[in-house]
């Protein structure tokens, strides 16, 4: 573990160069993510599990300001603003829990973020996209319906094979959380995979939207800043600033950019995609500071 900090960057520059190959393994991510957490869960206390203050700010923060950016953006630019709606209201990543409990976020308090904060985003979505995009003809319940399809087997599902092995082979559950260090590497591979995917988008989209790629990846580098930013100033009210800059910074882009392709222009898949970029530098630097300063 002494080298991590430098996995994501590996697993960044594996995916750039290695884009064309690596982007045709996109079906074994949610895989991966089920696995992810699976290993993660695995340490989970169900009791020590609290919906708090914390968790209902940073939600708010998603639903409310994502529609007042795109709201104040779209007079301007249409494309850019459903890009940074997206990049706001756009969920935590079901891989948070990898990165925030090495950093020394308390497990139960991200974890019960990744149910709350993408059952919220869930329902807040399909209603957003009622009237912004090209499919606002989508009934709410069809909508509903499907964004939860994405969500569900990767999310819910690991966590209820967990509870079930914790109640009736608790020995087993020892087990796999004895080797649940392998999920940040299980992590850095599907990191390597969503960042090709994410170059592939700039190729694909590029050459005719020049400017507008160009403002929508400078806009996702300052959305980015700000959200781990107020995060972590909340989540330090609440005693848990890594808790609370890791559930609001880290995006799960691989479903925001899913998510632009099924309901917006998918020009706006850029903002997502290239935000998985600036994230994962980020979690770098502070995996970088964290073990610097445990002399790791």
């Amino acid at each position: 573990m002494k080298h991590r900090s430098l996995v994501l960057p590996f697993a960044i520059l594996v995916g750039f160069f290695f884009h064309q190959y690596l982007s045709l393994c996109k079906p074994a991510v949610p895989f991966l993510i089920f696995f992810i957490l699976f290993f993660n869960f695995s340490a989970l206390d169900i009791h020590k599990m609290r919906v708090t203050g914390l968790h209902w700010i940073i939600l708010a923060f998603q639903v409310v300001f994502s529609l007042l950016s795109y709201l104040l953006i779209r007079g301007a630019n249409e494309v850019i603003a459903q890009g940074v709606m997206l990049g706001i209201l756009c969920p935590v990543a079901a891989s948070v829990v990898v990165v925030a409990c090495m950093l020394g976020a308390n497990r139960e308090t991200i974890t019960t973020y990744t149910l709350v904060g993408n059952a919220g985003i869930a329902i807040a979505a399909p209603i957003y996209f009622s009237f912004i995009g090209t499919h606002v003809d989508m009934p709410f319940f069809q909508s509903f319906a499907l964004i939860l399809s994405k969500i569900f087997p990767i999310i819910v599902l690991p966590l209820i094979l967990i509870i079930l092995l914790q109640k009736i082979a608790p020995k087993i559950n020892s087990a796999v959380s004895s080797i649940k260090g392998i999920s940040f590497y299980l992590w850095a591979v599907a990191l390597m995979i969503t960042i090709s995917q994410t170059i592939n988008f700039i190729f694909l989209y590029g050459a005719e939207n020049k400017m507008v790629i160009v403002v929508l990846s400078l806009a996702s580098i300052f959305c980015c800043a700000i959200q781990f930013a107020f995060g972590r100033w909340v989540g330090r009210r609440y005693g848990d600033a890594v808790a609370g800059g890791q559930a609001l910074g880290q995006k799960n882009t691989a479903l925001g950019i899913w998510l632009a392709t099924i309901y917006l222009n998918p020009l706006a898949s850029i903002f997502p995609a290239t935000y998985s970029i600036w994230q994962n530098l980020f979690n770098s630097w502070q995996l970088w500071q964290h073990d610097r300063k445990r002399g790791g």
